[in-house]
């Protein structure tokens, strides 16, 4: 039995369910729209407790594999089944980091990404290079970064999304705000940008052709992005894979860009990465190989290794 769990509304999660039923498989859907209505029977160990979701009852010992994306659940306003929907969440993540079932990904393997400058010297010890970077709440130091770099970015330095901008003049303005809130700063590094996604042992490469700074939001900008499949090197592809494993994640994210020099420069790793997005715009099947993981097979074409 294979464990969904996350909001059905959430392309990522629900791409891996069409999946998993397209592949036949015999599957479960813990919607956390709906969590306040199932319920959840713990005996004296956790893997006694049970699950009893639309009239289906599942012993968590017999699940095998969970695909687990924990989202704010939607609020209707119910302060009770507000209350037993987070009862519920915190005690089905909790049992995700002890379960003996694969997982994707566990609670304590994602927080690597909690703390970016950390998880940049993992990434950095697994033979990626990485940008240097600057965390900082003095505008002295940042302004002697600028200079010795020529061009900056800045970003978010815990898992929260944030969006990459470059510093230019105009930010010097607002430079003092750093004092309330150190802000991480790395010099920019211009080239190809490839996202890859790791499933187990096999990689799945998209190159990104933009000029925003961050090409998540260039559609802001009037410019989306384009994508396509994209072939990694073989050494590359086998340490995006090291990495992964490294991290303990067996689905992740890793954004990569080839700089002019041929360099491969590591940002960062997803633990929890929307792949959907691109998936959808390359048609590599990356949600298929995710489901034949999680019943223990390997994808039957894998790209990049």
């Amino acid at each position: 039995m294979i464990l969904f769990f996350g909001r059905t509304d959430d392309p990522p999660l629900s791409h891996a369910i069409s999946a998993a039923r397209d592949a036949d498989l015999r599957h479960l859907v813990i919607d956390q729209a709906r969590t306040a209505r199932y319920d959840l029977v713990v005996g004296t160990a956790a893997m006694d407790a049970r699950l009893d979701v639309d009239g289906m009852r599942v012993r968590l010992g017999d699940v095998s594999a969970v695909y687990a994306r924990p989202l704010e659940p939607p609020d209707d306003g119910d302060p009770a089944a507000r209350a037993r929907a987070t009862a519920f969440q915190e005690w089905f993540v909790g049992w995700l980091d002890t379960t003996p079932a694969v997982v994707v990904s566990r609670p304590r393997a994602m927080e690597s990404n909690s703390s970016k400058p950390y998880q940049a010297q993992l990434i950095g010890r697994a033979g990626f290079a990485v940008p240097e970077a600057l965390v900082s709440d003095d505008p002295d130091e940042i302004l002697e970064f600028r200079a010795r770099h020529g061009r900056i970015v800045y970003k978010s330095v815990s898992g929260i999304r944030s969006i990459v901008r470059e510093f230019t003049a105009a930010d010097e303005s607002r430079l003092a705000l750093v004092r309330r809130l150190p802000t991480q700063f790395q010099a920019y590094v211009p080239g190809q940008d490839v996202r890859v996604h790791v499933v187990g042992e096999d990689t799945y490469a998209t190159a990104v052709d933009s000029d925003a700074i961050d090409y998540r939001y260039a559609d802001q900008g009037g410019e989306p992005a384009r994508l396509a499949p994209y072939e990694l090197p073989p050494g590359i592809a086998r340490r995006c894979v090291e990495l992964a494993a490294t991290l303990g994640l067996p689905l992740a994210g890793i954004d990569l860009r080839r700089a002019p020099d041929g360099m491969w420069v590591c940002f960062e790793v997803n633990p929890m990465p929307a792949y959907s997005y691109y998936e959808v715009h390359t048609g590599l099947p990356i949600a298929s190989a995710l489901v034949a993981y999680l019943a223990g097979r390997r994808a039957a074409a894998p790209v990049g290794v």
